[in-house]
């Protein structure tokens, strides 16, 4: 198999690295790296080579990479969905007990007054401000049942809370790692007229840019608290301040500062650490260590956002030819003769779908001479030609 270079923009976890198998290279250029891993680095105003064929991103949101580009250009772009999921579940089990009770609040008393005499008595007299509420029997509403939905729901039941979940894309997989006892919402709104505390865990789209806004606001329980610990731009903050201070909503709960959430009354607002555990990391890392040396040693896709997910095994032929090309008529039926006329035998065909992108595997009984891949991608359409040779 060939010998790759591979770019890391952010650091990446040694447990991930450490399972690139011989022959890749980590370096410091990314001028003729295969591959990029990244984490939180910006890439929108970086240029790409003509060598670069993936970028893999140690985490599930994508909105630092340019992905109509990388697409354009035959660039695969993956994420690692669900290796971050159980540490960011955990931090939003510790946002629902901030939303219950004032931790916040009764520590930064305590700090306070530390140089106080008799500052154990002064406590006790204080503590009444901080007076909370239980989470047990209370009824937790959550909007979006994916990987950490689901484990945010399943904690939520064993901490003896009633659970409603809405997900009207519920896979099979999360209905089937689902608790019996969460109770499905046919609707938003359902959810929200029960829910004590509401959680959202939604990817961030067009579709889904400020979907909590005043309307919906309006529909919850006086007093309802919310956590977000998901995207802030899920969230109408303006709306969400005004809730805020009118007491409609009694606390916000948010892992995004930015300008608007670090001044809202009532609001709880972490630095961004759902995903900040060594753990986390880790997990991160090696999945996205393995998306990208499948990829790139046999041209399987999984958990592509500009590409559909596509997997043929272990490239055993002569020759693998992995086409990146527009999901236009009569592509497949041009790809499929241009073989035929060139005298070339096709063994194994596979092709998927993705929006304006598709993706087309091909195993062959020989090698394709280097000409002939020159003149494949002279098909109008065709974005991208790579000949596997195992």
């Amino acid at each position: 198999m060939k010998d790759r270079k591979i770019f890391c923009l952010n650091n990446i976890s040694p447990a991930g690295t450490a399972h690139f198998r011989q022959g890749y290279e980590l370096t410091d250029s990314i001028e003729h790296a295969a591959g990029v891993l990244v984490r939180s680095a910006d890439m929108h105003d970086m240029t790409f080579g003509p060598e670069l064929r993936a970028i893999a991103r140690a985490g599930a949101g994508v909105n630092n990479i340019p992905l109509d580009v990388c697409a354009e250009q035959g660039i695969v772009v993956f994420n690692t969905p669900g290796a971050n999921a159980n540490s960011v579940k955990e931090l939003v089990l510790a946002g629902l007990m901030l939303a219950a009770r004032d931790i916040v609040g009764g520590a930064q008393w305590v700090r306070e007054h530390a140089g106080e005499d008799g500052i154990a008595k002064a406590a006790e007299k204080a503590k009444k401000a901080f007076a909370g509420h239980e989470i047990q029997g209370k009824t937790l509403g959550v909007i979006g049942l994916g990987a950490i939905g689901v484990l945010v729901a399943n904690a939520a039941v064993e901490l003896g809370m009633e659970v409603y979940g809405y997900d009207p894309y519920l896979s099979v997989h999360s209905a089937w790692n689902l608790s019996s006892k969460v109770h499905y919402s046919a609707s938003l709104e359902d959810l929200y007229r029960v829910s004590d505390f509401l959680t959202i865990h939604v990817p961030y789209m067009a579709a889904t840019k400020g979907m909590i806004d005043a309307k919906g606001i309006a529909m919850m329980k006086d007093g309802a608290a919310f956590l977000n610990f998901a995207r802030d731009a899920l969230v109408d903050e303006k709306a969400m301040a005004e809730a805020l201070e009118s007491g409609k909503i009694r606390v916000y709960v948010t892992d995004f500062p930015n300008e608007c959430s670090v001044k809202m009354k009532n609001a709880v607002v972490l630095p961004h650490i759902g995903a900040s555990t060594e753990e986390a990391e880790d997990n991160c890392a090696v999945m996205a260590v393995k998306e990208m040396q499948d990829y790139l040693d046999n041209g399987n896709i999984t958990h592509s956002v500009n590409y559909p997910d596509l997997n043929a095994g272990i490239c055993n032929s002569p020759a693998r030819i992995a086409i990146l090309h527009r999901n236009i008529p009569n592509m497949l039926s041009q790809i499929t003769s241009f073989f035929g006329n060139n005298g070339l035998n096709i063994e194994n065909l596979a092709s998927k779908v993705k929006g304006d992108y598709e993706y087309t595997l091909i195993d062959l009984s020989s090698r394709m001479p280097s000409d002939t891949k020159e003149r494949l991608k002279e098909i109008d359409g065709v974005l991208r030609v790579r000949q596997i040779t195992n």
